[in-house]
């Protein structure tokens, strides 16, 4: 029996989510999860075998809750459940250590196979996206310039990019100024940007969040 913790702040979503499951004679919802410091509680206690989790978690910046989970509960798979189009959060995701990324707007039989697959130790990204890290396979540099930061210097810049200080994206990092303004000089220069005004019209522009 596949034990699982569904994460979403949507009480309508998670009712969906919890009736498509709910079919399945293999799976059991151990709990459930509306915002960060909830998944966090209930991935602790509970350690499920799965946890779905949606992108847009309140409470914590996605990136490091997710490096959270699969950092501290290494044993629960996770499987990243999105509105937002694959091509601007599942690699990141899956760098994160998300064993799967789904859309929303994929079937109920598909949400059931990737969390069939993950529990089982395998991996799920759409058909579509496997295709497209194929073909990027060996082409270093092709991408985004953002694909080249680290995890954490992703997160800085798109909190920099939301108009937050250096003072207050330290204090939701829990780092410290000096930290954060070293993260900033080296985006600045990975990205070939030059001010904190052409962090916030990138990160507008390509439509990011952490």
């Amino acid at each position: 029996m596949i034990r699982l913790v569904l994460a979403d702040d949507h009480p309508v979503v998670r009712a969906g989510l919890r009736q498509i499951l709910a079919e399945a004679p293999d799976v059991t919802i151990a709990g459930e999860a509306v915002d960060g410091p909830d998944v966090v509680r209930a991935v602790g206690a509970l350690k499920p075998d799965v946890l779905v989790l949606d992108i847009t978690m309140p409470g914590a910046p996605f990136l490091a809750l997710l490096e959270n989970i699969t950092r501290n509960y290494p044993r629960t798979a996770v499987l990243v459940l999105s509105m937002h189009p694959e091509e601007r959060y599942a690699v990141r995701a899956l760098r994160a250590g998300a064993a799967g990324y789904l859309s929303k707007e994929q079937s109920p039989a598909l949400l059931l196979d990737a969390v069939r697959r993950i529990a089982s130790g395998g991996r799920y990204v759409s058909q579509a996206l496997a295709d497209r890290l194929v073909a990027n396979l060996g082409r270093p540099g092709g991408g985004e310039p953002h694909e080249a930061l680290s995890q954490r210097e992703y997160t800085v810049l798109c909190l920099l990019g939301a108009g937050k200080t250096v003072k207050a994206v330290a204090a939701e990092l829990r780092l410290s100024p000096k930290t954060i303004s070293t993260f900033r000089t080296r985006i600045l220069r990975k990205m070939r940007l030059r001010t904190n005004a052409d962090l916030v019209r990138y990160v507008s522009e390509h439509a990011l969040q952490v």
